[in-house]
């Protein structure tokens, strides 16, 4: 009976099979048919159909496809049932079975009468069974049918069967092959996942790829394993009667169950050997693709840095600008071929490792050689390059070798000749002398100087760029240049020698004192003051000498033209030192910005940065690169200009002075940028950048290099102002040196500016920072009418003083902790004085380093004492200058109605209330000075004479707005312009905007100062000596004659003798040098009066009309900066 039916496993029907209504004991009959057994069991007919159908389906799939084409033999076992139930039992098999039917064997029941009814039943329903059927009375009746070795012990046999172990070996076999099927299933799933998997680009994902490929591989070896430990388990199950009783005989489903495993076994381990194979190559296909995009990754990497190489390395196109420039790059290029080498190596590395990519047959090998033939090709290239590139350097090191010792010989030639004095050549032995100097020098040239420019073009032409080419032509001017000054010099040397000695003519020695010296002693000044010359008999006698002595001036015009030619060559020494200097710092700038400020951009270098110098170069650095900047492409190359015209050097330094403000950034950022240095001056990152740059100093010196140089230009320019009196630029030279001198002090003053701490205002409202500077400081303030002592203060305090144009600041000096610029001071902010209400007194009895600085009508007053008397004077200079220009603001301002108020004032009785003639002259000149700031300064500085000293009073007495001399008491504050307003007439002689002392308005009983006043008022005659020192307030230079002296504002001199014409002979203190200068250029400094100097507005009768005073003025003059005093 052949029917679809679902293939079944023991374990889907374990627990129909353990019924046991129907087993296979594994015997055969005659023909091998297998023999299924029904015993008796009385709940037959209570079997569901559908578990009898399940059983029998099973049953009948167990034998093997050879076995079951035969047929089965069916033993139904009915010994003790009726004959009803066996009737029925066998439709119901007959009915079910589903597979062919060979014979059915039934032994019939044992009961007489059963066995008598079966025998009749069964003749005559035999045709209603439809198979073969026979029905059996006994045991030995089935052996003869079935041999009694294929029959179960309950039938009389001796076959060996237990249900339970076969239903163990069947589900155990069914499991197995299952597990095998599956893991078949797997393996063959994941060689196709394998097969399709495409080959990543790049290492991460070729890496993932492999590793999980590795892993899914090693977890089916792990269920192969296990399936193959299973079978071989149920192997020796099967088998285990074998092992017990080496003569036991298997049945034949046994012996098919033991070859089932076999071919289980057997197929898993073909599986897993097809496997591994499958998974070797594919293993190696991953391992060479990784090995590929490795190979690329390098490939990149080092392509990248040789790339990167390649383009530093052409940037090296500079042949330097000097010998130590040329040395410093050679030392770079060395440094960068040394860092340059790892790149390259690796590069010829992984060449190398690709060729052995293609040697062990990999299958990329077309990718992979032509990146090798590139790699060996950029290294061989950049080799070539270095090359070429260090020969390059050696032949412009040579090249500038010749260059500087051409110049040095050159150099060397010129202090020969500025060397040479001119008196000692005037023989013929000193001239024969220095010939022979000069010839023997000239011998050392061969060695030295340049001998063929063409040759020299033509052997360094690879080098020559236009600015080296202009260098050459210019060292080799400088050195034909030189040469014929040598030649000059030995044509008029040969002269001299060759000159006959005849005798000279005697002439007067003063003359001759003038000829040799345009600045004589002052012996000789001193006897020439009795001369009756009216104009300057210095001047006088000295062309009158030069008349005399022509003839001695044209016998020796040759040597002043050798003096003439010395101060050429030695400006012109000076402008090479400066340019020579320029260069240099250039060069170092730029050596600190390549070899410390861009490494700490480098990405080689940041692992050797520290943390707490991270993100801070513009913090160590400033604005280093900025100045860098400025000197390299302008000032370097604008100083070069002047190179043939050094005494004009000065007009370049004008023309670039608003550029040097950036030292004062520089400066400033310096306290900052030292305390960086100190936090991480051992941080390895600072010891490689030197030992890169071969330094021998560190980095902290460069830094300060900036600083070293703005300072040095003043040394330069004083140097070469020496050199060029008499030059066309020696005006420009002065200023040019004033200029920087003046921002010297402004970067010097801004230093301690930064360090004022606790000021709440912006001290940018102030006015320029004019002067600054460290004082002890009293203080005697009046409350009311009464003068109380602040705290009974007697101890001075120490204050550090700020003078600004609109205020002065008292400050509190504070030392910090550290060293170098860390221990910086700081300043408190104590208090402020508004310069609109400030007067002062210039000398204070008892101390010439002590003046006075008062506010409010003297209603708070600072009594300061300077370090020396010169600090002093330049401090009250200084103040003075501020108040005198607030006055002549204040007078522009008001000047109509000031002139209105004048004019409508009614004509005095008395005649001492008329203005004079030289009164009224005296006002005029008032007037045109209001207009006039140079005018104004002048009547500001100029000095009273008192004739009787030891009258003076140490009360202060009202004087003119312009400086009394040291016997009288000045004072000066805008306020005391405001008086003027409430003015009844004018004194006759005084034309001084003061108010009176004893009422409000011009007395005609004031005292007068001294006789001396009323000359100066009418101008009849010039100013009169005084002895003592004087400050200068005006430059004067030496072209006013021979002994002319050359000061300068602010220099200290010595009164020594007066001449005419206002002249006056002095000896500057700070120069020790002596000569006539205007009087009018002098300011009493120290004299022998006891009365104390000070420069302010007189005092009121009365606080109120002072206060009242100082009102109208700040209307008058429009004023709005507020009173800021602390």
């Amino acid at each position: 009976m052949h029917q679809d039916i679902t293939p079944l496993y023991a374990a889907d029907i374990e627990d129909q099979l353990k019924k046991q209504f129907a087993y296979l004991s594994g015997g055969r009959g005659q023909d091998g048919c297998p023999v299924i057994t029904f015993p008796d069991y009385p709940a037959f007919s209570e079997i569901p159909e559908k578990e009898f159908q399940n059983v029998l389906t099973y049953l009948t799939s167990i034998p093997s496809l050879q076995d079951t084409g035969i047929g089965f033999i069916l033993v139904i076992d009915r010994r003790q049932d009726k004959w009803t139930s066996v009737k029925a039992s066998v439709l119901r098999i007959a009915a079910s079975f589903p597979g062919n039917l060979q014979l059915v064997l039934v032994l019939r029941p044992t009961g007489f009468l059963q066995r008598t009814l079966s025998d009749i039943a069964f003749k005559f329903n035999r045709d209603e069974f439809k198979m073969k059927i026979i029905m059996l009375s006994s045991v030995p009746e089935l052996q003869s049918y079935i041999d009694k070795t294929q029959l179960t012990e309950d039938l009389g046999g001796t076959l060996d069967y237990c249900h339970s172990k076969w239903l163990s070996h069947r589900t155990a076999i069914e499991s197995f092959a299952l597990m095998v099927k599956q893991t078949a299933q797997m393996l063959q799933s994941f060689g196709t996942e394998l097969a399709e998997t495409e080959l990543p680009n790049d290492v991460q994902s070729t890496n993932s790829i492999l590793s999980a490929h590795t892993e899914k591989k090693g977890k089916m070896k792990e269920d192969m394993m296990l399936a193959l430990k299973e079978g071989h388990t149920i192997l020796e199950s099967i088998r285990e009667p074998l092992a017990k009783n080496p003569e036991y005989n298997l049945n034949q489903d046994q012996l098919d169950n033991q070859t089932t495993v076999q071919r289980l076994l057997d197929h898993l381990g073909e599986t897993e050997a097809a496997f591994d194979e499958f998974w070797a190559k594919h293993q190696q296909k991953l391992e060479q693709c990784l090995q590929l995009r490795n190979f690329e990754q390098n490939f990149r990497e080092v392509k990248a840095i040789l790339d990167v190489v390649s383009e530093r390395l052409s940037a090296f196109t500079d042949v330097g600008n000097s010998y130590a420039h040329v040395e410093h790059m050679l030392k770079d290029l060395t440094s960068f071929e040394e860092k340059s080498n790892e790149a390259v190596e690796k590069a010829r590395a992984l060449s190398l490792e690709g060729n052995q990519l293609i040697q062990s047959k990999h299958y990329a090998v077309d990718s992979i050689s032509p990146k090798c033939n590139e790699l060996q090709h950029l290294c061989d290239e950049f080799t070539a390059e270095m090359s070429k590139r260090r020969n390059l350097l050696h032949q412009s090191l040579e090249l500038h070798c010749l260059l500087e010792k051409s110049m040095k010989w050159c150099d060397e030639g010129i202090y020969l000749l500025a060397s040479q004095p001119v008196d000692r050549c005037q023989s013929q032995d000193g001239a024969e002398s220095a010939l022979q100097e000069i010839e023997k020098f000239l011998d050392t040239g061969a060695k030295n100087k340049i001998q063929e420019l063409n040759k020299v073009y033509k052997e360094y032409e690879p080098i020559l760029n236009p600015d080296l080419k202009e260098h050459v032509q210019k060292v080799f001017q400088k050195q034909e240049s030189m040469e014929e000054m040598f030649q000059k010099r030995q044509v008029s040397l040969k002269k001299l020698a060759a000159k006959q000695t005849r005798p000279v003519q005697p002439v007067a020695p003063r003359p001759e004192a003038f000829t040799k010296s345009p600045c004589t002693s002052p012996g000789l000044r001193r006897g020439s003051e009795n001369s009756s010359e009216s104009n300057m008999p210095r001047r006088g006698n000295y062309r009158r000498a030069k008349s005399e002595m022509s003839d001695i001036q044209q016998g020796r015009s040759g040597s002043m033209m050798d003096d003439e030619e010395n101060l050429a060559i030695l400006r012109r020494h000076v402008m090479n030192e400066l340019i020579e200097t320029e260069r240099a710092y250039v060069e170092e700038l730029l050596c600190v910005l390549e070899g410390y400020a861009a490494e700490m951009d480098n990405p080689l270098m940041m692992h050797l940065i520290s943390p707490a110098l991270q993100n801070k170069k513009d913090v160590l650095f400033g604005n280093m690169e900025e100045i860098y900047h400025f000197h390299n492409r302008i000032f370097l190359r604008e100083l070069e200009n002047y190179i043939d015209y050094p005494e004009l050097v000065g007009r370049c330094f004008l023309e670039r002075m608003e550029d040097f403000q950036i030292y004062e950034k520089y400066c400033q950022n310096k306290p900052r940028s030292e305390s960086l240095w100190r936090q991480c001056s051992d941080c390895v990152f600072f010891q490689e950048c030197q030992k890169k740059l071969d330094h021998k100093l560190s980095l902290d010196s460069y830094l300060l290099k900036p600083v070293q140089r703005i300072t040095k230009y003043q040394l330069l320019l004083k140097e070469m102002l020496k050199y060029s009196k008499n030059c066309e630029g020696a005006e420009d030279l002065q200023e040019a040196l004033t200029s920087i001198l003046g921002i010297l002090k402004a970067v010097n003053d801004s230093m301690h500016l930064i360090a004022i701490t606790g000021y709440d205002g912006n001290l940018n409202e102030l006015g320029k920072l004019l002067m600054q500077g460290s004082f002890s400081v009293w203080t005697d303030h009046k409350k009311g009418h009464a003068k109380v002592k602040d705290l009974a203060r007697f101890k001075p305090m120490q204050r550090h003083l700020f003078l600004h144009e609109k205020a002065v600041l008292f400050c509190k000096k504070r030392e910090e902790n550290g060293e170098g610029y860390e221990k910086a001071p700081s300043y408190s902010y104590k208090q402020s004085l508004n310069m609109t209400a400030v007067g002062i007194t210039e000398n204070v009895k008892g101390d010439v380093k002590k003046f006075e600085i008062w506010y409010n009508a003297r209603e708070e007053v600072y009594i300061i004492q300077a370090p020396t008397p010169e600090i002093k004077a330049t401090w009250v200079n200084e103040i003075r200058k501020v108040l005198t220009s607030q006055l002549q603001a204040c007078r522009e301002a008001s000047q109509h109605r000031a002139l209105e108020q004048t004019q409508s004032l009614p004509l005095p009785t008395s005649s001492n209330t008329s203005p004079s003639k030289n009164q009224t002259k005296n006002i005029k000149k008032l007037e045109e000075r209001k207009t006039d700031p140079a005018g104004l300064e002048g009547y500001v500085s100029s000095a009273s004479v008192p004739k009787n000293p030891d009258k003076s009073k140490d009360d202060t007495v009202t004087s003119s707005t312009s400086e009394g001399s040291a016997l009288s008491k000045k004072r000066f504050t805008l306020q005391g312009f405001a008086n003027l307003k409430s003015q009844k007439g004018w004194t006759k002689n005084s034309y001084s905007l003061d108010a009176s002392e004893d009422n409000d308005g011009w007395s005609s009983t004031e005292e007068p100062l001294n006789s001396s006043d009323a000359e100066e008022e009418g101008g009849a005659g010039p100013r009169k000596l005084v002895p003592g020192k004087y400050t200068v307030v005006a430059d004067h230079d030496e072209k006013g004659g021979p002994e002319s002296l050359a000061v300068k504002s602010g220099d200290i001199v010595e009164l020594l003798q007066e001449g005419e014409e206002g002249f006056w002979f002095v000896k500057n203190l700070t120069t020790s040098k002596e000569g006539w200068v205007p009087a009018s250029n002098l300011l009493a400094l120290i004299s022998n009066s006891k009365s104390a100097q000070s420069l302010s507005s007189s005092e009121s009768g009365t606080g109120s009309t002072f206060l009242s005073s100082s009102s109208s003025c700040s209307e008058s003059c429009n004023a709005t900066f507020s009173d800021i005093k602390g």
